[in-house]
């Protein structure tokens, strides 16, 4: 009987792998080399394009028209920062098919005509460069802890990652520059611009150009888990077993005693 149960749980425990507990994909997701790609995936690696394309030429501006310090070493965090993004994006892109944009959208286009129009070495180029990249970096690290957290795609996640630590860093001297009104009323306004702008004309990419998934259903995010419940089952099996082993190996003691 011992050798019965003994098989009964290595065998479940055999059956306990990843593919037994795997949840289906939504339609909207396809599988890759890399996990499932969905429409997050997709939208963060057009954001941090879209956030590049304007993000270092603000930069550069910053270089070029600021008389402050600080502004000038914002602006030197930003060309690097994004330099360094921009490569990985649209090597990402090649890789997970995903078509990328290739000039900024309307609002970056207007908030890079803000900083254009400024004096240059003046109060208001300062402030305008200090307050609107604040308000979209702002938006887009929320942005980018949510992809973070719930992707099952390994390189988007990595990326989103590294993303966070370059927008946070960028957030951290431009705040140093002293000039972001942090009372502005017009902070929040700036920041849904943002958010709407940079979530504009998301390309969608062709999902016939990677292995179908049968049987799609929900998206993974609405899924309830069953790893916990069969772990639990798991253990309660291993429990019950080594019960009836103790309880039978007494038996015999007791059984011996009285002979």
């Amino acid at each position: 009987m011992f050798t019965r149960l003994v098989i009964a749980v290595l065998a479940m425990l055999c059956s306990f792998t990843p593919a037994a507990v795997a949840q289906p994909l939504g339609p909207d997701f396809v599988q890759t080399a890399w996990g499932p790609m969905g429409p997050a995936g997709r939208d963060m690696l057009v954001k941090v394009r879209l956030a590049g394309l304007w993000e270092g030429p603000a930069g550069r501006l910053g270089l070029e028209k600021s008389n402050s310090p600080l502004v000038k070493d914002a602006g030197r965090h930003l060309i690097e920062g994004h330099t360094e993004l921009d490569a990985t994006v649209q090597e990402l892109g090649r890789m997970l098919n995903v078509e990328l944009p290739t000039e900024p959208n309307e609002d970056q286009k207007g908030w890079l005509g803000e900083l254009n129009a400024a004096a240059p070495g003046s109060a208001e180029f300062d402030r305008v460069f200090a307050n609107r990249l604040r308000a979209a970096h702002g938006t887009v690290f929320k942005f980018l802890a949510d992809v973070r957290t719930g992707t099952r795609n390994t390189l988007i996640r990595d990326f989103a990652r590294r993303c966070m630590e370059v927008v946070l860093d960028h957030i951290t001297v431009v705040e140093k520059t002293g000039m972001v009104d942090f009372g502005d009323t017009t902070a929040i306004p700036v920041a849904k611009v943002a958010a709407k702008g940079l979530a504009g004309n998301v390309p969608r990419v062709a999902a016939s150009n990677f292995p179908s998934i049968p049987d799609p259903q929900e998206p993974y995010r609405r899924r309830t888990g069953s790893t916990s419940d069969t772990l639990l089952g798991v253990l309660v099996v291993v429990a019950v077993a080594f019960g009836v082993v103790l309880w039978s190996g007494g038996g015999r003691r007791s059984g011996r005693r009285r002979v």
